[in-house]
């Protein structure tokens, strides 16, 4: 019995390492965060306000709803690049729903469950089609889902032949109001984020997920169901990508099909590495990565408030990726 201490006090300390290391690049991030609001409070005008703040929840609600979502999909060590054009597609049948006049949509209230539900459906069917191309047929996910990104956003043109569909903005404007003095899209994005957490904390599929990640032959090899666990996650991250393209389009009443959603696949994935998921999957920080969507779009608000150009932010932000993958290395 004696002899059985020296070798579980060294996975007691890898275990209280990997932990301090979590926290560490937990609270990098946080620090950044905490920075940005500062230099904001001190040198941007008229930033302490209910109008700034409602400027900014509103515009990161989508971001970090397809962040939650990548991070589930970069757990299993895969990505998604076609969160996008599923974003699209979803957003502009929403309008296409909203504006029919005949038939039972011609109804105000069929044509918005049918608005509310298809389109998340349809999402759901698109990321189940990457998982299966992954899973069943071998492709590497970055291929699987860059067919998507190149056509899904065809398809969305298709829909309105390449332009603008307007609706009545009464049809959504619950979704583009205020609750309780905070814009309604970023209660969704809490119930998102709190949905996420509680599955990523508390479920059985986590701990599929993360072993799928850490070594999906392993987890073959103990019985975990690795082709449904990636099926579920790529569905997941695709379903959030068609509940931003509602939002998205809720927010404007009209869909454009060329512009939603464009480049919010790089916000998520630069999300959700800031925020200290690792790239290489078998880990996911959920609260990290909103901490990394808030920083990134506060980094955003700073530069657009102090007149910096838009090529500098983008700038900026690859540069912020960049450091977060290397301080992963590093911290492994």
């Amino acid at each position: 019995m004696a002899e059985s201490a020296p070798a579980t006090a060294p996975l007691a300390t890898n275990g209280a390492e990997r932990r301090g290391r979590a926290w560490l690049k937990g609270g990098r991030t946080l620090i950044a965060l905490v920075t940005l609001l500062a230099f904001n409070a001190l040198f941007t005008r008229d930033f302490l306000t209910l109008q700034t703040l409602t400027i900014n929840l509103s515009q990161v609600a989508q971001v970090v709803v397809v962040a939650m979502g990548m991070a589930l999909v970069i757990a299993t060590a895969g990505i998604d690049l076609s969160v996008g054009a599923v974003a699209a597609f979803a957003g502009t049948l929403a309008a296409v729903l909203l504006t029919q006049d005949s038939g039972a949509l011609a109804q105000p209230g069929v044509a918005l469950l049918a608005a509310l539900t298809l389109p998340l459906l349809a999402a759901a069917l698109f990321g189940g089609m990457n998982g299966l191309l992954i899973t069943r047929y071998g492709v590497q996910p970055i291929v699987a889902t860059l067919v998507l990104f190149i056509a899904g956003r065809g398809l969305a043109e298709m829909l309105t032949n390449s332009n603008l569909r307007t609706f009545a903005p009464e049809r959504l404007e619950w979704l583009r109001s205020n609750l309780l003095g905070l814009p309604t899209q970023a209660w969704v994005m809490a119930a998102v984020v709190a949905v996420t957490a509680w599955v990523v904390r508390r479920t059985l599929f986590a701990r599929r997920l993360l072993a799928v990640g850490g070594n999906p032959r392993a987890a073959h090899l103990a019985g975990v169901p690795v082709a449904r666990v990636k099926l579920i996650a790529y569905g997941a991250c695709a379903a959030l990508a068609g509940l931003a393209g509602l939002m998205n389009v809720a927010m404007i009443s009209a869909a454009d099909p060329a512009k939603i959603g464009l480049n919010i696949e790089l916000d998520a994935i630069a999300a959700v590495a800031v925020g200290g998921t690792l790239l290489s999957g078998g880990r996911v920080d959920i609260f990290g990565t909103l901490l990394g969507a808030l920083t990134i779009q506060l980094l955003d608000y700073t530069l657009l408030a102090h007149g910096v150009a838009d090529e500098y932010a983008l700038i900026a932000k690859a540069t912020i990726i960049l450091l977060a993958v290397i301080l992963q290395r590093r911290g492994k």
